[in-house]
This record gives C-alpha cells, structure tokens and sequence, in this order.
C-alpha cells in the first residue's frame, strides 16, 4: 500500500507538469558584517561557468535568472573586503534560492594575503578555533540524517548521540566528554532552551528535531573559546541561521522522510516583509504499531519566521517554533520480554513546548544593535502507573507534571574601527518554574509475618519558583605584526535572585583569552584560555523537601576552565584541515545526595534530569584530541572526516573520579557525497564510538523492588566499573532530482545501518518468564512474591540493529 502510494505521489506531480524547464533563480543580499547595512556594487558570480552574475544594488540585494539547474558554487567579492565563496547551492527549477552573506572588510594590505585561502574556514577573530560550520545543503543530503539537524551536527569532532542508555535513538548531543545540559542553542540570535521532541526536562535530549531544514542557512558550532555574549554555555554552542522568506514568489515544498510528512511555504507579505511557515507531523505511531512496537510516539511541530524591513538601517525579525508530544502505548501481538519490560518501565508523557521572540538589528556608525526579546515554555506531563493501570491510585509510580517558562531580554553592542573589534552587551531574565512531583522510589516490603522489611521511600516536590538572572559582558579584539597575530579578549558576569550567592558578581567572573597566528598563507595557529559558568537546571534549584523547603538553595554556578590549542591548514579555499587539543576542568559540578555520585556518571533516560537533593561539590576532567578534514563540493565530490581520542571523568560524594557517562573515549566519523550525471546523488556516512561505562545492579535490592519499580537497582558503589562493547554502523542515500515547469521533484532511497550493526546499550533488569509471557518464572513454582524473593533475574542484553529502509520525496513548487 505504501509502495502503491509513493507511485501514485510521483506520476500526478509529472501529470502536473507538462514540459521538463530545466532553468531556475538565485536572490539573496550582501551586507557589512560591521555595520549590517546592504552593499552596493558587489559581484556575485556563479561557478563554474562564470557566465551568469549580478550586481547588487544600492540595498545589497541581487537576482540572478536562468541558470540551468544544477549544483553550483557562488563567488561574492568587493573592493575592500574579504571575498566569500558559497559551496553547493543547488539551482532547480522547483524553489527560487535564497541566501545572505555579510562581508568582512580589509584593514591591511597583508590581511588579503593570510585571508586569500581560507573561504572554507568558520573561525572569526572572536572563536579561532573549535569551531565547525555546516550548510543547509550538507544537512539536508546527510545519509542516515533523516533531515534531523541534531542528528548531522554528530559528524563533526567530539560529538555523540547517545551515552548509551537508550540505544541509537536519541539526539543528547555530547560533546567533548560533557553533559547534554551544558550546550545552550540560539535560532536567529534567540536562545531556544528545547530543540527536540520529547525532550528530557533538565537536558536537552530527545529522539527527534524539531527544526525544520528547510528553514536553515547554516549551522554553526563552537565547543570552546565561546564568544562572551552567551550565557550557561560548558561545552557549546549552537548557531542556527535561518535564510530569509522569499520577497519574490510565493513557494513551498513538502517533504516525506521516515517519520514525519513537512509542508513548508514561504513568500512575500508586501514589498518589505516576507515570511516562512512550516507544519510537521509524524506517523511514528502507525510505524510502530506495524512493527508491533508496544509504544507509540506522535509529535507535531509548527515553524515561522517574518522578516521586515523597517528601513534600510533597520530589520525586525518575529520567529515562532512550537512542539506537540504524546508517548502513549499500545496492545503487542507478539508478547517478548523486551516489549513486556518496555510496557513496564516506560512512561506516558504528554509534552508541548515554544519558543517565540523578536530581534531588532539596528545599524549604528561603525557598528549595530542587536535586541532580542523571546519568551519559552516547557510543558512537562510525565505519569507511570503499575500494569500501566491507570484507575488504581495505589499503582501510581511517577507523577510529574511541571512547567518551566523563561522570559528574556538581550541586547548587545558591536563595532570596528581602525582594525579593532569590540563588543558589550547585558541580558536579564525572569524565569518561572512550578513543579508538581511525585516518586514512588522505594516500597514498603513486608516478611510473611506482617514485619515490615524495607520501609517506603516516597519523594514529593511542590515548587512554585520565580526568580531573575541577569549577566554581562565586554570583549575586544584586534590584528596585530602587520595582521599576523590575532588576540581576543573577554569577561562576563553572571547573577541570580534565588540562589544564596547568586547575587555575586565577582564569584562567576569568567575571563577568556584567544590568540590566532598566520605561520603562512596556509597556516594557522590557534589557542585559546577561558572560565565559563552554568546555573543548575530549575529541576535542581526548584526541589522542595515535604515542608516545602528548597534544599538546593545553596547550589553553585558550576565552572568549567578550557585550555585549548591546534593548528588549522587550508590548502585550498575549499579544504580545511584542523588538529586540536583541549583540556577541561569542571569544578562545583551537581553530585546526587541520594546517590552519592555525579549527575554527569548517571545515564539519560526520557524523564527528568534533577528533582533531587545535591551537593555542587564535584570535580571533574574531560580531555583529549581532535583531527577534523572538510573538502566542500566544488566540483562533483565533498565530504567531512573526524576522528577523536578523550577521556571524560567525575568524582562524586566520595572525591574519587569515576569515567563518565559519556566516556566513549573513540570517536570516527565519516560522511562523504558525490553528484553523478543527470541530477543524481549518493551520500555514504560511516561513524564509530566505543564503549560507554556503565553502573552493575544490586541483585539484592534489585529483587526486592524490581515488581514496584519496574527496574532493577544501581549499586553505585561499584560506579560505571563495566563497560559497553564499541559501535560502528554505516548509513547510505541515493538521490534523483527531476526539474519540471514550475516544479522539482527529489526521489531519495536512504537506508540507515545498511549492513545490519548491533548497537550495544545498557543492559534491562527484568524478571524471567514463562514460555508463553504471560507470568513470571518462579523458582518453587508458587506465585511470585512481593520481594522476588522466589524471581529468577534476567537481565536483557539490550542489543538491536537499527535497520531502517526509507523511500521519501521532496517535492519542491
């Protein structure tokens, strides 16, 4: 029936289309980085024909007409400022491309020779190094990527999907051996705290985007040397630019991949503004209930961005992103272990989240502003009862229903003159955060005689939260030795109402460094020093004992020192060659009083990081190497290479470092693409991550709680002491574009882990069973006690390939 669909999809978009038109559009505009106003007079030229340019006029904007459809690199230069070369734009007859590009200007004479070849690179005078950039067309044909950005970014150096807790199904984006929480992410300059559906409270993970790509321009990437106008940031930062709504036409594309269906459009609202829109829906549910599943996700995300132009020194931008969650189960057919302890452990989760704002970018002499007003919210319903029986309150388990909203306001200053950049800005925040919570964490375990044995363990919060954070920052940068040398300097300070010593200024004072040498044309050498500080999660700050007391009043910022140093190579405007090393010191970082250990040693799960007692008194190091080799298509080929060896480790209650969850220690990616004769394509990615340590149970307690929790017990004395077997897996794509009328049409076959690989995850404490499933295995043959005393463990090894045929469509009009 699928087949019969997707045939039925493509022979009416032909109908449609009556004669094949194999020319399509380029518009965009050219601004002054410095200034953010258009310029004039600028060449774009289209390569590697060079037949086809424009001028861009008195607003910086051009359009280029008729350009056969392919892929295509774009050249943009003017007298007195550095050229820049934009790599795979494809060209179609479907949508009308789009795209802006702001320009830096020449100090020196000699400041055109070091930056001659270096088009590939992402650095800037603030972040020389640790920094990637990737492009809407490399996110968009990513085999494997599923158009899931937060899925792509995990082929650059340092970063991984998963600590193994969940398989290969999440988006926790680790990087450099820290947590998921301790990268902050900004679309269009607005920070936007959730970028996943069914995202963990307190992190950022979660299985699936909610960006749509077709809104993307670019992504970038710093894992150290952050500039100092972004707050709460430890281990990165993630910028997304989105392009522009169409001022000329009005298009749109929709979009099937192997969970969701996308419509997206876009065009002009009047001669000033313009606007993008998208709506997403999954049918993950009806995947799984064919595949027998006993889950059932749904999702829903909606999109939108409006650009006007107030004047030509002024540019209102309004973004919208919103998400619909629901994590429900369903009736299995086959009943199997697994799927009887995935009914067991897993909870209902009703989520929705938005994040909406607006920017104001003024240009000012020899600079501009930037204000950006936004406010997010996270919707967290969270509920688990016993036999899933959900008309017995004596069955509840896990209650959880919290709301966590962040109302924001940043504005921040830059300029350049006379080689000197410098920049300052402040931000406040009121931040409000009510949490209902409730866990059944152990219960009561009575002998035969009535005794009790283990008495109940009961957690209950009640927190109505509302406090202001606020934080600023200065830095400057400037070229010296004839613009050989670059140093960037800066400071921030942050402070909170709610915290004991949240309002000292001088405790979080986070000076950063960065230096950048031209060795050669071709060379550079980078380095770079900094503090950086992060608030606990509200899951933290807003616990409540039974009294309604705030146990965690007293948390510190936790501190995290870089010290990074690496060489960069561009050979070629189009090739980037980059080794670094780096060294992380974490100080003051969460450990569960509970527990007794760090947060950063326990694994992710679908819930909540947080609502628990802790001690900021954790230590920890995270360090090592990275080599990262990016060739941008200029021709028919491109492809990125990372390879990275660290090592990541805390210490909890006890003050002894234990490896971390996220201690992969290996890290290989490699993705690869090639454009072959009448419009079709073929992606091959390949990526390998070792072992992760994991926590052994305690068979003793696990027993006895395993029928109330529906999961076996740590024995965090012995903390990620075992460790899981390493993972490789390879993901491959076809793709094959027909350009019609008006339109375009993308075949893609996308097959991920083609050749089968098992991807080890932490192993499932469970009770045996009988034969059929339908009771458990009993040693004396009597039914099952309370305590499991008469159980028969098992654990679940917790091992799949994730192999994942996909045929989709994009259908471009």
């Amino acid at each position: 029936m699928q087949k019969n669909l997707y045939l039925f999809l493509f022979f009416a978009i032909i109908s449609l289309t009556s004669y094949a038109q194999s020319k399509g559009n380029l518009t965009g505009s050219v601004t002054d980085r410095t200034t953010s106003l258009g310029l004039a007079d600028v060449n774009i030229v289209v390569s590697p024909s060079g037949s086809f340019s424009a001028i861009s006029d008195s607003l910086g904007r051009f359009k280029i007409e008729g350009i056969p459809v392919g892929t295509y690199t774009f050249r943009i230069s003017r007298l007195g400022y550095k050229s820049e070369t934009v790599y795979n734009i494809v060209i179609s007859s479907g949508n009308e491309q789009t795209f802006n590009v702001e320009l830096d200007r020449i100090d020196t004479l000699n400041e055109v020779k070091i930056v001659a070849a270096r088009s590939a690179t992402a650095a800037t005078l603030a972040t020389p190094l640790s920094v990637q950039r990737l492009t809407a067309e490399e996110i968009r044909s990513n085999p494997g990527g599923n158009f899931d950005v937060s899925r792509v970014i995990q082929a650059l150096p340092g970063v991984t999907g998963t600590d193994g807790s969940s398989g290969s199904f999440r988006n926790d984006i680790i990087i450099r051996g820290g947590a998921p929480n301790e990268n902050v992410f900004y679309l269009d300059g607005i920070e936007m705290p959730v970028i996943n559906h069914f995202s963990t409270q307190g992190s950022s993970g979660g299985p699936a985007g909610i960006l749509n790509v077709s809104f993307l321009q670019d992504v970038k990437l710093s894992s150290s040397a952050f500039d100092a106008r972004y707050d709460n940031a430890l281990s990165s930062v993630l910028q997304f630019t989105q392009k522009n709504g169409s001022t000329d036409r009005y298009q749109g594309n929709v979009r099937l991949s192997a969970s969701e269906l996308a419509l997206t459009t876009e065009g002009p609202i009047s001669p000033k503004t313009a606007f993008l829109a998208s709506v997403r829906r999954s049918y993950l549910q009806l995947l799984f209930s064919l595949l027998d599943i006993p889950v059932r996700p749904n999702y829903y995300d909606f999109q939108t961005k409006i650009t006007h132009k107030l004047n030509p020194k002024t540019t209102l931008t309004f973004i919208g992103v919103g998400a619909i969650d629901e994590f429900k189960f369903g009736t299995i057919k086959n009943a199997t272990p697994e799927k009887l302890y995935s009914l067991a452990n897993s909870p209902s989760i009703n989520q929705y989240n938005y994040t909406i704002g607006a920017t104001l970018k003024r240009s000012l002499r020899n600079g501009f502003l930037n204000l950006a007003l936004s406010r997010d919210l996270l919707n967290n319903r969270i509920e688990k009862y016993d036999d899933n029986d959900q008309n017995d309150p004596s069955k509840l388990r896990l209650d959880i229903g919290s709301r966590e909203i962040g109302n924001r306001l940043r504005a921040d200053f830059n300029f350049s003159k006379d080689g000197w950049q410098w920049s300052y800005g402040a931000t406040a925040q009121y931040i409000q955060f009510n949490n209902d919570y409730y866990q059944r964490y152990r219960a009561q375990l009575n002998d035969e005689n009535g005794n009790v044995t283990q008495p109940a363990q009961i957690f209950q919060s009640k927190a109505t939260l509302n406090y202001f954070k606020f934080g600023a920052f200065a830095q400057a940068g400037k070229r010296f030795l004839d613009s050989r040398l670059g140093v960037n300097l800066g400071v921030r300070t942050d402070m909170n109402s709610f915290t004991s010593d949240g309002m000292n200024a001088g405790r979080t004072l986070s000076p950063r460094i960065s230096f950048t040498y031209a060795l050669a044309e071709q060379w550079n050498l980078n380095a770079s020093a900094g503090i950086y500080y992060k608030l606990p999660e509200n899951t933290i700050l807003g616990f409540t004992d039974a009294n309604g007391n705030y146990l965690n009043k007293s948390a510190l910022y936790t501190r995290s020192t870089h010290y990074v140093a690496g060489v960069e190579f561009l050979p070629r405007a189009s090739t980037r060659f980059t080794l670094e090393v780096y060294n992380k010191q974490y100080r003051n970082y969460p450990v569960s009083v509970r527990d007794g250990i760090s947060l950063a040693n326990e694994g992710g799960d679908y819930n909540v990081v947080g609502n628990e007692a802790v001690a900021t008194v954790g230590s920890g190091q995270a360090y090592g190497i990275e080599f990262f080799a990016q060739q941008k298509l200029t021709s028919r080929f491109f492809g990125v290479l990372s390879a990275s060896v660290f090592r990541s480790k805390f210490t909890g209650l006890n003050g002894k470092y234990v490896p971390s969850a996220f201690d992969s220690r290996r890290l290989v990616s490699l993705t690869l693409g090639y454009k072959l004769p009448k419009n079709y394509e073929i992606g091959l990615k390949f990526r390998y991550a070792g072992g992760v340590p994991y926590t052994p149970f305690d068979d003793a307690a696990s027993r006895a709680n395993y029928l109330t929790t529906g999961a076996g017990v740590y024995n965090y004395s012995q903390a990620n002491t075992l460790r899981l077997g390493p993972f490789n897996s390879s993901d491959i794509r076809i793709d094959k574009r027909w350009n019609f009328r008006k339109t375009s049409f993308d075949l893609y076959i996308d097959v991920t882990d083609w050749y089968g690989a098992i991807f080890p995850a932490y192993p499932d404490y469970t009770f045996a069973r009988t034969t059929d499933n339908t009771a458990f295995l009993t040693t004396d043959g009597k039914p099952i006690r309370q305590d499991g005393s008469n159980a028969v463990p098992l654990l679940l090894k917790n091992t799949s390939a994730g192999t994942l045929p996909t045929i989709g469509f994009i259908w471009e009009f």
